[in-house]
């Protein structure tokens, strides 16, 4: 049986699906969302469970034969940025210390496509080095922690580290109005029949939907053999909002969709995360291009809320 911490957010959800139609047994802990979607009902157990609780932690293991772990569990940062470390600090601590006990087989870990910041190349891939930069956001910080301290806690316990430098994520789940993703808010002012914010035409990014990035984890937890310890995970091409509004109109044509001529900073070209080192491993190809992802979410709003 495979453990998903946080397993009901967004990408722990959609990670437990592609285990669940995998043929695989999977446990998912939830603290504050207790709401299980619609696609994982009747097909996931679900563990009520504060991470930052140590006994508690260690008790699944007198429920559950828990054969892997994948740690998504997180919280968001408040006013104090010394009480969102230490409560991921502790989560994360607890998850390392049951990967140990239980003598598990793999560990997997979010990371995020945050720790490149800094680099200038706009391909970026898991051999590059991770420079000394000033972060922009609590999260990003953390996660860029969550690297040496997963690989270095689980030294001479036989577990497998699997760090995931997870790119940015959107899809079904994900908070229509979301401050991390520009898609959500554009499609839902298109859903409601208003105008959304102008977009340059030329910006975008590397955005996985997230049916793919949740496949492409449990193609790491379950793949025979892997090669190495850190693995990006996006779609491994970059996208430009020019292609984001023709997906929406081609699903929504009411509202008008403006953009802007060019880029928001001049010429140049999107960072993306190289999947290579993924695909090798895994056979990972990301089964949703914008537009695909857009008719999908579209399609999946009907009749839910986020």
């Amino acid at each position: 049986m495979i453990l998903i911490t946080g397993g009901l957010g967004m990408i722990g959800a959609h990670t437990a699906r592609a285990l669940v139609d995998l043929g695989h047994e999977v446990v998912v802990t939830a603290h504050r969302r207790t709401e299980v979607p619609s696609f994982l009902a009747g097909r996931v157990t679900v563990e009520s469970l504060d991470v930052t609780d140590r006994d508690a932690f260690l008790a699944l293991a007198g429920r559950h034969d828990i054969s892997d772990i994948v740690h998504l569990a997180g919280s968001i940062p408040g006013k104090d940025p010394v009480g969102f470390f230490r409560t991921d600090t502790i989560g994360l601590l607890n998850a390392l210390e049951a990967a140990r006990a239980w003598g598990v087989r793999r560990f997997a870990v979010a990371s995020s496509l945050g720790v490149y910041i800094g680099r200038t190349e706009t391909r970026w891939h898991e051999e590059l080095a991770l420079p000394a930069a000033d972060l922009p956001h609590l999260i990003i910080a953390f996660k860029k922690a969550v690297e040496p301290l997963t690989t270095h806690g689980l030294q001479g316990s036989g577990v497998q580290p699997v760090v995931l430098r997870i790119g940015s994520v959107w899809g079904p789940l994900m908070d229509p109005e979301s401050p991390f993703n520009h898609i959500p808010p554009y499609i839902n002012a298109a859903l409601r029949g208003a105008e959304p914010r102008p977009l340059y035409a030329g910006d975008g990014g590397d955005s996985c939907y997230a049916p793919d990035a949740g496949r492409a984890i449990a193609l790491l937890m379950t793949a025979e053999t892997l090669r190495h310890t850190t693995y990006n995970v996006s779609s491994g091409r970059p996208f430009a909002n020019h292609e984001l509004a023709a997906a929406v109109r081609a699903i929504t044509p009411g509202p008008r969709l403006g953009l802007l001529p060019g880029r928001q900073n001049g010429p140049g070209d999107d960072p993306y995360l190289d999947i290579t080192r993924l695909t090798h491993d895994t056979g990972f190809a990301p089964a949703f291009d914008i537009a695909k992802a857009v008719a999908d979410y579209v399609a999946w709003r009907a009749g839910n809320p986020r």
